[in-house]
């Protein structure tokens, strides 16, 4: 072994519970060899180097259990291995997985320790190693080292690999509760929770309670509308249509403006709202019939979306989407407006780890800017605001900055929200629907002691489109818990 290296002896993946911690973690043997009799306080500019890379390093608390506990360590002096462990669970953040367990101990033989961190997904932990060495390496023997490509081929690996973010909320949640968990695909999001009796598994959002009648009914906008429909919900009128001429007819019935969408569709796509014109309407049903099995003209009710989690029955969370605009400058093109004002948004990604997409002229908003008398190469006048996206749905999601508690002052959408829950989807955990409210109660006088007013959904005007088939989390997860 030459000089100053690092060599991984044996890596052991531990699965379930294990000496170390309950979730699962991987445990390297390495050998640092003449590492041994240079810790790091006698390895000159290795604080330096490592604290200017790895900025994260500070949040990292150590034994001193302090923010700049680990860097205290480093610069004090500590050994090969454990800057290992550290830089790896650094790597592995900034791969966009959660914040991991880590330990190094070493052996009764001189130089090899045991180096133990999270498991999230073997060939991501293995590969956070393999960086990990080659980054402290060049560290230590100050050579230059390409530290955004290494975490570009990570992130591209934890993005193949790694749970979607949904199935990720449910696992983590369920470890902080001391309940361990196994990974049954490779690729896939199937998930057991458990061992024996108390075991139960998990796909994305669904879990072994999912009822299969429920998941038939959620997948048919129409049959959901009349069945929440049958218990008092409030639905917007609207009909299945099977041609263009018919999609007209069927708006003109039920007045303007108009939505149009696929019956079976999800995640907003082929979604087209506020349609005034045959033409619109013409265009919108060419996209919406190509997206599902067939497509619904509705009446389009103005108002702001929200999105309503439901969970075991309850309403859990909800997010409020805001209309995508930019403001022009009077130099720049509407492409260039969206890249400078709406995607520079660092929680806009291109993964399933970022809360919002980026967002690009599709079809829907050549159509919106067409009513605007805009193309994406248009230049707007300086200060003129020019809307992109009305309905911020979960692949292209607006501004969903506002986040609610329930209010106590209007309770009714929340009761009629969860009354449809249990009719679509009778047996589903978890649902997600997009009601759009209308309107403001009007504010209580000062002093006065306030009582729940009874049920009145239609005065309110809040109706629900349809429910998602597979509910993503994200309200959950980046909108605000309510009490």
């Amino acid at each position: 072994m030459k000089n100053k290296d690092i060599v991984f002896r044996d890596t052991i993946s531990l699965r379930g519970p294990n000496i170390w911690t309950y979730p699962p973690v991987i445990e390297t043997w390495i050998d640092i060899g003449e590492l041994e009799d240079f810790p790091s306080s006698k390895i000159p500019g290795l604080y330096e180097r490592l604290s200017a890379w790895l900025p994260g390093l500070v949040e990292h608390r150590c034994s001193y259990d302090e923010r700049g506990g680990f860097l205290r360590r480093l610069e004090e002096g500590t050994w090969a291995g454990h800057i290992l462990e550290h830089i790896v669970l650094e790597l592995m953040t900034l791969a966009g997985l959660p914040d991991g367990f880590g330990r190094t101990r070493e052996t009764t033989t001189r130089g090899v320790y045991k180096l133990v961190v999270s498991n999230f997904h073997e060939e991501v932990t293995r590969m956070s190693l393999d960086i990990g060495r080659e980054l402290l390496l060049a560290a230590i023997a100050d050579q230059p080292y390409d530290l955004d490509e290494a975490v570009r081929l990570l992130r591209r690996k934890v993005d193949r690999k790694y749970l979607g973010p949904s199935t990720a909320a449910i696992v983590l949640a369920g470890e902080k509760r001391g309940i361990p968990h196994i990974r049954l695909l490779d690729d896939g999001n199937l998930v057991q929770l458990g061992y024996g009796a108390a075991m139960r598994r998990i796909w994305t959002a669904e879990t072994d309670q999912t009822s299969a009648i429920a998941e038939t009914i959620s997948r048919d906008k129409d049959l959901t509308k009349e069945l929440i429909s049958s218990v008092g919900v409030p639905v917007p009128e609207g009909r299945e249509v099977d041609s263009a001429d018919d999609a007209w007819d069927a708006a003109e019935d039920i007045g303007l403006p108009v939505v149009v969408k696929p019956t079976d569709g999800n995640h907003g796509r082929g979604v087209f709202i506020d349609l005034m014109t045959r033409e619109e309407v013409a265009k919108a049903y060419a996209i919406a019939v190509e997206e599902g099995s067939g497509v619904l003209v509705e009446r389009s009710i103005q108002g702001i979306e929200h999105r309503l989690l439901v969970v075991g029955g309850k309403l859990v969370a909800a997010n409020r989407s805001d209309l995508i605009t930019v403001t022009g400058d009077g130099k720049s093109t509407v492409l260039e407006l969206i890249d400078s004002q709406v995607n520079i948004d660092p929680r806009r990604g291109t993964t399933e780890l970022h809360p919002l997409s980026i967002i690009k002229i599709d079809t829907a908003a050549k159509i919106e800017l067409e009513r605007q008398g805009l193309t994406g190469d248009s230049v707007p006048a300086k200060d003129r605001e020019v809307l992109i996206q009305r309905n911020a749905n979960l692949e292209a999601a607006g501004r969903t900055g506002r986040r609610h508690r329930r209010s106590q002052r209007r309770p009714q959408p929340a009761h009629a929200h969860q009354a449809g829950h249990r009719q679509a989807a009778p047996g589903r955990p978890g649902h997600r629907r997009q009601p759009v409210r209308q309107g403001r109660q009007r504010p209580r006088a000062a002093g006065r002691r306030h009582r729940h007013p009874r049920p009145q959904h239609r005065r309110q005007d809040g109706r629900p489109p349809h429910p998602s088939l597979r509910p993503a989390f994200r309200p959950g997860l980046h909108g605000r818990h309510l009490s």
